[in-house]
């Protein structure tokens, strides 16, 4: 695979959690230290090569975020920008809306307050528009972009998301508007990746399952976005190093290790699960359990933990737990 290490879309990018306190009223609000905490301490992680993260994902358009105001989101990443600045990586955030006028008022704000690449999710509407609707959505995403002087990344994610999907002849269009800097795929079908490529092997393409980065490397992609690296940070970064090298057996055995906990990022509930699993390895379940969104039931607490402690407990044997 050709590679340029300078080029941020040839590594994985956090996806940082919020994280919330109680306030004196008891509501549930932003703890913006310690998020700028966790986002530092990843973006201060290495892996075995000495490599790092190459980007900073923040506010993302599931999960939680989607409970955010968009005032609290504009708040959340402008106290995240001096971060990504200070480690010389892009600030990257979501965006999605029913229709093309919003989205580009979501992009000016991100832009605003110091985004530097925005994930474009299809609209949200009921009914699947066509491509040629569809397209006119990206478009003035990335006119808009142009215009306030960001990059924009659609995103492709049908089955934990349930978005509606792009189909393969839009993802290929798109590709040509110069704004568009990469794809996201957040897929188990990386089939999708390969035939992207073969079709074009300039497209650069980042992964967004976890459980699938060693695939989607063989399929193509150039990086990916990772929930599990934020909280094993060394062993995402080490993973990532393997596959640029081509050394798939070594990736293959960290993805291995993985397992357990990346089955949860390509899961409806994937923020909560990997919200507390981050709780656990920083002593902050009760933290982690934090949520605006799902509250998780206590089976679901007890098999996150022990997926958790299968994980750490396997990557401790090749020296990546950190």
């Amino acid at each position: 695979m050709q590679t340029d290490r300078k080029d941020w879309r040839y590594t994985v990018m956090p996806a940082v959690f919020t994280w919330l306190k109680e306030s004196e009223s008891g509501a549930l609000e932003i703890d913006f230290d310690v998020t700028r905490q966790q986002a530092a301490h990843v973006l201060k992680a290495q892996g075995k090569g000495g490599s790092r993260f190459g980007g900073l994902v923040a506010s993302g358009t599931l999960g939680e975020n989607s409970y955010l105001t968009p005032e609290q989101r504009l708040a959340l990443l402008k106290s995240l920008s001096d971060i990504a600045q200070e480690y010389e990586v892009p600030l990257i955030s979501g965006a999605a809306a029913e229709t093309k006028e919003a989205l580009a008022t979501i992009i000016e704000g991100l832009a605003a307050v110091g985004v530097n690449t925005v994930m474009v999710m299809p609209p949200k509407t009921k009914e699947a528009p066509s491509d040629e609707e569809m397209y006119a959505y990206f478009a003035l995403a990335a006119a808009t972009a142009k215009k306030v002087g960001v990059t924009i990344m659609p995103y492709n994610n049908p089955d934990a998301a349930g978005y509606h999907a792009l189909s393969i002849d839009l993802l290929r269009r798109l590709t040509a508007l110069p704004e568009v800097v990469a794809l996201k795929i957040s897929t188990l079908d990386v089939s999708i990746i390969e035939t992207l490529i073969v079709g074009n092997s300039a497209v650069k393409v980042l992964a967004g399952v976890d459980s699938v980065t060693v695939h989607a490397g063989l399929a193509g992609a150039c990086g990916g976005i990772t929930g599990v690296g934020t909280i094993f940070p060394k062993a995402s970064i080490t993973m990532q190093e393997h596959v640029l090298k081509g050394e798939w057996a070594e990736a293959n055995k960290i993805s291995q290790a993985l397992n357990s906990i990346s089955y949860l990022d390509a899961q409806p509930l994937l923020l909560e699960y990997l919200k507390f699993a981050m709780g656990i390895h920083h002593n902050d379940p009760e933290g982690g359990l934090r949520t605006y969104g799902k509250k998780l039931t206590q089976p679901e607490i007890d098999d996150v933990r022990a997926r958790y402690l299968l994980a750490k407990e396997r990557l401790e044997r090749l020296g990546l737990a950190d």
